[in-house]
C-alpha cells in the first residue's frame, strides 16, 4: 500500500531476518530456563510474532519476515517475551530502532543488544494542539496574560490490553507547578477527538497581593505546557501512561499563537541504567526500502530500453544483461528484472535469450547451470513467484504431516537416541521419502505454463549445444526443479510459505534427509552412492536403485517440458491461499439472532472463503460459513468510527456483508489484497460501497436509511490481476534505476571496456575482465542510452526533492514536532545545494 503524494507514491517494506538471541537472562527459580519467544512491531502493534523456543537461554529462531508497511511509524521493535502458562507472558528485553537509523544497519547481521522495557517509554502516535495567549483587563484595569491551550485530537494511539480510552491532562510548568486539567474520556478509539480549550494565567504584576504565581512578563519564555496521554484503566494498577509533550512557551514568539502537530514523547522517571548485554542481546538482518515512485510516462525510457532485452542481440548488449554485470550481486538484478518481465508477459523469450547465451559459453554438459550467474538467479526467482502454488498443491500436505507428527528418522548411527531403532528410523524415512517422490513426479499436469515454456527452451537449447550427450536435456531441466525448487523447499519449507514458522531441530533433521534424497533421485547421476560423502546415506539410497525411480524422473521432466503442453492446469484443484484467526461480527442471517464478535478461523481458497470454529475444524468438518469467490462483490476497509475497532474490513455479498478485524495493519492489508485479487474478475463486481457500517436504522457513512442503498464511496479495486502476481510496474522500473544509480562507477567502467576492445581488440586489461562483452559497439549503444536515463530520472527525483523541501510545513499532521526523520533531511538539505537519490 502507497502513500499517495503529489504526483508521486512512496512504497515502504521490510524484510528481516531474526536469528538468534544469547546470554538471556536466567529464570529466577530453580529451572532457570525460559521458553522465549520474539516479536516484530510497528511502533507499539504487533505485526509478527516467531515460534516459541523451550527450555533455552539463548534461543536460535532462524525465520524470515517480510511486509510491505502500510502506515507510517517511528520505531521498528523487537520484543523477546518468556512464556508463562498461568500468567501474562512476561518481556526480558527490547531492540527499538528509528525508522531513520534503518540504514544503518540495512543488510548486515548485527548483534543488538537488550534493553530494558517499562511502560513510561513505551509510547507512540501524535496529539495536535492550538496555544494562544492573549492580554485579559482585570476588574482593577490591571493587564495579565491569560494562556489558552486547545488539545484538539490525536492520532494513533496505542492499544493497551485490547482496549484505548484514552483522556488529556493539561498542566503548566513554572515556579509553581499548576494543577492538571483533564479532557474527557473518549471510549474505544485510538484516534480521539477532544477538542477542548485549558487556561491557564501566566502572568500577574508583582504588586499582586497573593504571590503564589509571580512571573514577569520577561520570564514567560522560561514556562513550559506538559500535555500527558493516558489511557483510563477499571484495573487496580491505575491509569496507562500514553506519552507526553512539553512545549516551550517561547515558541508563541511574538505573534503568541501556535498551532501544531507533536509526537508524543516517553517520560524520563530516573529509571537505572542497563549495563550492555545484561538484559542479553539479539542478531538481526534488517532490510527496509522506500520506494518513490512517479507517474508511469517518467520510466517509459528506461522501461523500454529494459523491454528490448529479450529481443536484442546479442543478448549481452541488452540493458537488463548489464545491470546483471553491474550489481555486486546478481540476485539484486534478477528480483526486479524477473517481476518486470513477468509483468509484461516478456519473461519467457527473455529467459530463453540469456540461458541460450549462457549454455553457449559453458564446454562442459556437467557443469550447466552450476554457477550463481544471472539466469539461474532469474530461473529461480520466477519459480518462487510462478511457482508458490504449485508446491501448495503438491508439497504442503505431506510436510504438514511430517511436521506435525515428529516420527523418528535419524540414520546416523552416531545420532541415534537410546529410545530408537534405526530399522525403524530407515522405514519412516523411506516412506516419507517414497510418497514426496510419488507427489513430484505426478505433479507434471499442475505445474505453471510459464515454468513449463522456460523449461523446454532450456531442454531444446542445451540439447542443441551438446547433441553427444542424452542425458543433458533432462539434466538441463533437472537442475532448476529439483536442485532448485523442490529440494529447497522441503529443506525449509517456511521460506516457500509452506509452514508458517521454521520447524524445530528434530523435524529440520528429518526435513534434511529427505531433501538430499529427492535432490540426489532428481539428479539422474549415474552413481548415486558417490553422491553422498556419508555412508549411511549411501546405505539408505540402496532402496532407490530401481529403474523405476529414473524412469518416474525422466518421464515427469518430459512432460513439464514438452512443447505439446496441457493448457488446463489444476483449475478444479482448490489452492489454500490464505489462512488465520480473525475477529468477525455475526451476519444476522437469523432476524432475532446476536450481532456480536467472535473469534474465528478464516481459509481462502480460489473456490471460497470460508470461517471455521477453530483450526481443527477446518480439516475436518464443514465450514460454519462459506462464501464463493463469484459472490464476493468488494473487499473494502471499514471505518473505525463503526465499532470503535482498529483494522477492520468488510466482505461484501450480495445480501449483506461480512465485518472482519484483523490482529493489524499488516494483516489487514494481506487479507484486503488477496480477497481483491481473487474476485477481482467477478462480474458483478461493486464500483460503490458503504465505507461504514449500517447501524440503527441508517447508514453510518452518508445517513441513508435503507439498508438496500447503493454505495456512496468509490470502490479501490483496480484492474483485474494475476492471483499469482501483483506486480507494479512502474515500481520495479524505479527499483532497477535504483541499482543503475548505485552501480552508476560499474557502467563507467563498462563504457572503458567498450572503448579498450573496440580500439585494441587484444588481451582485456585485467579490471575489465569480469565484464561479458560479446560485441563492444552495441554494448556501448546500449550503455549510453541507460545512463542517460538513469540522469533524466535522478534530475526529477532532485527537483521533487527540492520542491518538497519548499511546502513542506514543521509541525505538520505529515512532519510533526519531534520527527528525527525530518530533521536529518532538512539537515541533509542545508548541507548540501545537490541533491541525490
Amino acid at each position: 500500500m502507497a502513500v499517495e503524494e503529489e504526483g508521486l507514491r512512496v512504497f515502504q517494506s521490510v524484510k528481516i531476518k531474526i536469528g538468534e538471541a544469547k546470554n538471556i537472562p536466567p529464570y529466577p527459580g530453580p529451572n532457570k530456563m525460559r521458553d522465549c519467544y520474539c516479536t516484530v512491531n510497528l511502533d507499539q502493534e504487533e505485526v509478527f510474532r516467531t515460534k516459541t523456543i523451550e527450555k533455552s537461554l539463548c534461543p536460535f529462531y532462524g525465520e524470515d519476515f517480510y511486509c510491505e508497511i502500510p502506515r507510517s511509524f517511528r520505531h521498528l521493535s523487537f520484543y523477546i517475551f518468556d512464556r508463562d502458562v498461568f500468567r501474562r507472558d512476561s518481556s526480558i528485553g527490547k531492540v527499538a530502532v528509528k525508522k531513520e537509523d534503518l540504514q544503518k544497519y540495512h543488510g548486515k547481521d548485527h548483534w543488538f543488544p537488550l534493553q530494558p522495557v517499562c511502560a513510561d517509554s513505551e509510547v507512540q502516535g501524535m496529539v495536535h494542539l492550538e496555544l494562544r495567549l492573549s492580554e485579559v483587563i482585570t476588574d482593577s484595569g490591571v493587564i495579565c496574560h491569560k494562556l489558552a491551550t486547545r488539545v484538539l485530537e490525536c492520532q494513533d494511539l496505542p492499544i493497551v490490553n485490547g482496549q484505548c480510552d484514552p483522556y488529556a491532562a493539561v498542566s503548566l510548568l513554572g515556579p509553581s507547578r499548576s494543577e492538571a486539567k483533564k479532557t474527557k474520556v473518549k471510549r474505544k478509539t485510538n484516534n480521539p477527538q477532544f477538542d477542548e480549550v485549558f487556561f491557564f494565567e501566566v502572568t500577574k504584576p508583582l504588586s499582586y497581593t497573593k504571590r503564589h504565581f509571580d512571573v514577569e512578563e520577561d520570564d514567560v519564555d522560561k514556562l513550559a505546557l506538559k500535555v500527558d496521554l493516558w489511557n483510563a484503566s477499571n484495573l487496580k494498577f491505575g491509569d496507562e501512561f500514553l506519552g507526553e509533550v512539553r512545549v516551550q512557551l517561547k515558541v508563541l514568539g511574538q505573534s503568541g499563537v501556535h498551532d501544531a502537530w507533536y509526537f508524543l514523547q516517553p517520560r524520563d522517571n530516573g529509571h537505572k541504567s542497563v549495563k550492555a548485554d545484561e538484559l542479553g542481546s539479539l542478531r538481526l538482518n534488517i532490510v527496509y526500502t522506500e520506494d518513490h515512485v512517479f507517474l508511469t510516462e517518467h520510466y517509459n525510457p528506461l522501461r523500454d530500453l529494459l523491454l528490448q532485452s529479450a529481443h536484442g542481440e546479442p543478448v549481452s548488449a541488452s540493458a537488463a544483461h548489464i545491470l546483471g554485470e553491474a550489481c555486486r550481486e546478481k540476485q539484486e538484478a534478477a528480483v526486479p528484472l524477473v517481476r518486470l518481465f513477468l509483468h509484461y508477459g516478456k519473461i519467457v523469450p527473455f529467459l530463453s535469450a540469456i540461458a541460450h547465451a549462457e549454455i553457449n559459453r559453458t564446454q562442459d554438459p556437467n557443469t550447466i547451470f552450476r554457477g550463481n550467474s544471472l539466469t539461474s538467479k532469474c530461473i529461480d526467482e520466477t519459480m518462487k513467484l510462478a511457482g508458490m502454488h504449485y508446491l501448495q498443491v503438491t508439497l504442503k500436505p505431506i510436510i504438514d504431516e511430517i511436521c506435525d507428527d515428529h516420527k523418528p528418522c535419524e540414520i546416523d548411527p552416531v545420532k541415534l537416541k537410546e529410545s530408537e531403532n534405526l530399522d525403524t528410523n530407515r522405514e519412516n524415512l523411506r516412506q516419507y521419502v517414497d510418497r514426496i517422490f510419488s507427489a513430484i513426479t505426478s505433479s507434471g499436469v499442475s505445474c505453471p505454463t510459464v515454468m513449463c515454456d522456460i523449461f523446454f527452451s532450456l531442454r531444446e537449447s542445451a540439447a542443441s549445444r551438446f547433441q553427444v550427450d542424452p542425458d543433458v536435456r533432462y539434466t538441463a531441466v533437472s537442475s532448476f526443479i529439483f536442485l532448485r525448487f523442490f529440494a529447497p523447499a522441503i529443506l525449509s519449507p517456511s521460506l516457500f510459505h509452506l509452514r508458517p514458522h521454521h520447524p524445530d531441530p528434530c523435524t529440520s533433521r528429518t526435513l534434511t534427509l529427505i531433501s538430499k534424497t529427492i535432490q540426489t533421485l532428481g539428479s539422474l547421476a549415474k552413481s548415486k552412492s558417490a553422491n553422498f560423502k556419508e555412508s549411511y546415506m549411501a546405505a539408505f539410497h540402496d532402496y532407490f536403485n530401481e529403474q523405476k525411480y529414473a524412469d518416474a524422473v525422466k518421464n515427469f521432466l518430459d512432460l513439464i517440458s514438452s512443447s505439446a503442453r496441457w493448457d488446463q492446469k489444476s483449475i478444479e484443484t482448490p489452492i489454500m491461499l490464505k489462512e488465520g484467526f480473525m475477529i468477525k461480527r455475526a451476519q444476522g442471517r437469523n432476524r432475532f439472532g446476536l450481532k456480536n464478535f467472535k473469534k474465528r478461523w478464516f481459509r481462502l481458497t480460489n473456490h471460497e472463503f470460508t470461517y471455521h470454529k477453530n483450526k481443527g475444524n477446518a480439516k475436518g468438518e464443514g465450514a460454519l460459513c462459506s462464501i464463493p469467490i463469484e459472490n464476493i462483490l468488494a473487499v473494502e476497509r471499514l471505518e473505525e468510527e463503526s465499532f470503535k475497532m482498529k483494522n477492520m474490513f468488510q466482505v461484501i455479498q450480495p445480501e449483506r456483508a461480512l465485518y472482519i478485524q484483523a490482529n493489524n495493519c499488516v494483516e489487514a492489508r494481506d487479507w484486503i489484497d488477496i480477497l481483491t485479487k481473487v474476485s477481482q474478475c467477478n462480474r458483478k463486481r461493486l464500483s460503490t460501497f458503504h465505507p461504514s457500517a449500517f447501524l440503527n436504522g441508517h447508514w453510518l457513512c452518508c445517513k441513508v436509511s435503507s439498508d438496500a442503498a447503493p454505495g456512496c464511496t468509490p470502490c479501490t479495486g483496480g484492474l483485474p490481476a494475476n492471483i499469482q502476481l501483483d506486480v507494479d510496474g512502474d515500481r520495479e522500473t524505479e527499483r532497477i534505476y535504483s541499482l543503475y544509480s548505485t552501480y552508476m562507477s560499474k557502467l563507467v567502467k563498462m563504457q572503458e571496456a567498450c572503448g579498450s576492445k573496440s580500439v585494441y581488440d587484444g588481451p582485456e586489461q585485467e579490471e575489465y575482465s569480469t565484464f561479458v562483452i560479446d560485441d563492444p559497439q552495441e554494448t556501448y549503444k546500449t550503455l549510453r542510452l541507460v545512463i542517460s536515463a538513469v540522469q533524466t530520472l535522478e534530475q526529477q527525483h532532485t527537483q521533487y526533492k527540492r520542491d518538497k523541501f519548499r511546502k513542506t510545513k514543521y509541525g505538520s499532521q505529515e512532519h510533526p514536532i519531534g520527527d528525527q526523520s525530518f530533521h536529518c533531511y532538512i539537515r541533509q538539505q542545508s548541507e548540501s545545494s545537490t541533491y541525490s537519490i
